[in-house]
């Protein structure tokens, strides 16, 4: 790329100056001593509901660092929501991003291409979007761009992602994201221009720090982890009989608490030493009929509610649901996929694609856009079906869309292919009749001999009507005579030598067809 010459001072979204010696270093590394660390202590363990209420209301004034953790920890803790969490980002992530030029001049091909071949095919793009996308849990993400520098170029060297605890909200709006650090342990650190991606998820209207999915499923998640911890207990102790201790009026509390404790451990130890005085009887107790089932219920029920708010729908176990559905429901649904790739691209076009052309490019009037498109899926039995009833009726296809349609490329020269039957030779056409003939000798035959005699055989139908016309006296007096006249015409001599002749091309065709 030639040398560009730019603004020696580049100004940000904000209109706050670009600080240069700042975008090809770390500014927000986690350290032992720095309020920014990498380790955070847990906020689930123990979670309650007026814990969570608690963290909630924190989060609504401002306070969104117990709330960040909790959320990190929820993909941590539940392979469920880390499931349907990480399908709805890698619908986005895996797809192939394109780059539009801004115009078909060369000068915006120039930076089209730049823009394609540091950031689109750059080798971490998948991860960036992936990060970006973290914002669907907590509301916002932010990842550090640490800029590479030559002489001539600048591009992004490295995507390093930071948590979500790592940043506070200004407290006036609570909009402007702002990095902890200890100069500045409450209010935060406002972001150098240029050095931030900052993605926010667009899941409702609002504050960011209040749309993240994380919020919406909490309490399921939540009441989730009280079900798993009681149906651990019910299935450590299903089917164990109930252990009755008896002893007699002598026993001492010492002999007491000796029969208790190997009353207590006969479930696991399955065996006790007790004084001839006492004894131990096992009573079985039948469980009821949904008591084994209840805790299941209430899993699989929960886990409906946040596959609903991560994929916008779920596949259920009622009665019904066919392999079909199960297939559809297992994807993100296409609008919530198409919404999530917009915003991500949004972002990525004013974090990254902008400041990479401002810095070796100088402010442009129109930038290259980056998308990432999701196309909706295709039927493709459907489309081969539909081609293959339409075109022998007439119907006449591109093969390179049908190939384009089916993603199948055209084959080299070199190439083995398998193929079909070749598609039949369409007969010529005569321009002149607008009609189909099929030039032979044999026709050419036909046509000569009903011509030789064509005068006899129309002799019988020209020759009443042209004596008629010959007596008439006006125009209206031929039509009455004519109409007189159609009935007595003998057409037999016609009809005769027109089946004569197509007899005879018929079977012509079939002996040499034969």
């Amino acid at each position: 790329m030639a040398e560009i010459e730019v603004a020696s001072q580049l100004l940000g979204p904000d209109g706050r100056p670009v600080v240069r010696k700042v975008l090809t270093r770390e500014v927000a590394e986690p350290g032992i001593t720095s309020v920014r660390q990498a380790f955070a202590p847990t906020v689930a363990s123990g979670l309650t509901p007026q814990k969570l209420a608690g963290i909630l209301r924190a989060c609504d004034d401002g306070e969104t660092y117990e709330f960040l953790v909790l959320a990190e920890e929820m993909e941590e803790r539940d392979p469920h929501y880390a499931s349907v969490l990480g399908m709805r980002k890698r619908a986005i992530s895996g797809v192939t991003p394109t780059v539009k030029a801004a115009s078909e001049d060369p000068q915006d091909e120039k930076i089209a291409k730049a823009v394609r071949e540091h950031i689109a095919e750059h080798d971490g793009f998948s991860d960036l979007v992936e990060d970006a996308l973290d914002a669907l849990g907590k509301g916002f993400s932010a990842i550090e761009i640490v800029w590479g520098r030559s002489a001539r170029l600048w591009w992004p060297d490295r995507f390093r992602y930071r948590p979500g605890h790592f940043f506070t909200f200004d407290r006036d709006t609570g909009e402007e994201l702002r990095l902890r650090d200890v100069s500045a342990p409450v209010d935060g650190l406002a972001l150098d221009p240029f050095k931030w991606i900052v993605h926010r998820a667009k899941m409702k209207s609002g504050l960011a720090m209040r749309g993240g999915l994380a919020r919406v499923v909490a309490f399921s998640w939540m009441c989730k982890a009280y079900d798993l911890k009681d149906w651990m207990a019910f299935v450590e102790t299903y089917g164990l009989p109930l252990r009755l201790g008896r002893y007699g009026p002598e026993a001492t509390a010492k002999d007491v608490q000796t029969l208790f404790t190997a009353v207590a451990n006969i479930g696991t130890d399955a065996a006790a030493v007790l004084p001839r005085s006492m004894e131990i009887d096992f009573e079985q107790v039948s469980a009821g009929s949904v008591g084994e089932r209840i805790f299941e219920s209430l899993a699989r029920f929960l886990d409906e509610q946040i596959s609903k708010a991560v994929l916008g729908q779920t596949m259920t176990a009622d009665n019904g649901s066919s392999n079909s559905q199960a297939q559809v429901h297992n994807d993100v649904r296409l609008d919530l996929a198409q919404a999530d790739a917009r915003g991500v691209t949004g972002t990525l076009n004013r974090d990254l694609v902008r400041p990479f052309v401002d810095l070796n490019f100088g402010k442009q009037a129109r930038y290259p856009h980056l998308a990432i498109d999701i196309e909706e899926p295709e039927d493709i039995t459907a489309l081969v079906n539909g081609v293959a009833k339409l075109v022998p009726l007439g119907l006449r296809v591109k093969q390179s869309e049908l190939r384009g349609r089916l993603k199948l490329s055209e084959p080299e020269k070199e190439d083995e292919v398998i193929a079909g039957r070749p598609a039949a030779a369409l007969p010529a056409t005569n321009t002149a009749l607008n009609r189909e003939t099929v030039p032979s000798d044999e026709i050419d035959e036909i046509e000569a001999e009903m011509q030789a005699d064509w005068e006899d055989v129309m002799e019988p139908i020209l020759g009443p009507i042209e004596d008629l016309i010959a007596e008439a006296t006006s125009y209206e007096d031929a039509m009455e005579r004519l109409a007189e006249v159609l009935p007595n015409i003998a057409t037999a001599p016609v009809i005769g030598a027109l089946v004569k002749g197509m007899f005879k091309a018929r079977v012509m065709g079939d002996v040499k067809d034969g």
